[in-house]
């Protein structure tokens, strides 16, 4: 894994980067981009999980939660008023599955909820990603995804909603 190479060809491939050594530097720049007050939709992540950035974003009440508004609507009335909101937010926090040292970004998604928020929807979009994500190539990317991301996500979704693994 190489991680200078990955990071110049990220931002050669038009992302920007912003490096972390710690996950508490990495979370800590996360809260510093996001303005206190901006709209902000936390997508399922693990990784945003673990940092504990929903309680950030969703529960401190200094944010103008997309979840926390997504909660009190009702899918049988607004199902079309969620979707938009959900696609299309001022800020998406979230990650990705792999990426590759050439710079490519893979996303998998049982639902795909969190899909036009990563690729076009949200205004602004941070992604938060481990070096244990870098991976060689798209063939070890989806490997990655296969081997590793869907058996665990098999798992939490078992967990979480009584669902059949995938």
């Amino acid at each position: 894994m190489d991680v200078v190479k990955t990071v110049d060809n990220l931002k050669s491939n038009g992302f920007s980067v912003v490096e972390a050594q710690t996950a508490a530097e990495a979370k800590q720049k996360v809260i510093d981009m996001v303005p206190v007050g901006a709209e902000v939709m936390t997508l399922q992540s693990m990784t945003v999980n673990v940092l504990g950035l929903p309680e950030i974003f969703n529960d401190s009440g200094k944010y103008n939660s997309v979840k926390a508004r997504l909660k009190t609507m009702n899918r049988a009335t607004q199902s079309l008023e969620m979707q938009k909101l959900g696609t299309a937010p001022e800020w998406a926090v979230g990650s990705v599955h792999a990426i590759t040292e050439a710079g490519q970004v893979v996303i998998a998604s049982n639902t795909g909820s969190q899909l036009p928020a990563d690729a076009y929807g949200a205004t602004h979009l941070v992604w938060i990603v481990g070096q244990q994500k870098i991976v060689p190539d798209l063939d070890a990317a989806f490997k990655r995804v296969y081997d590793y991301i869907l058996p665990k996500e098999s798992a939490r979704l078992q967990q979480v909603y009584g669902k059949p693994e995938l």
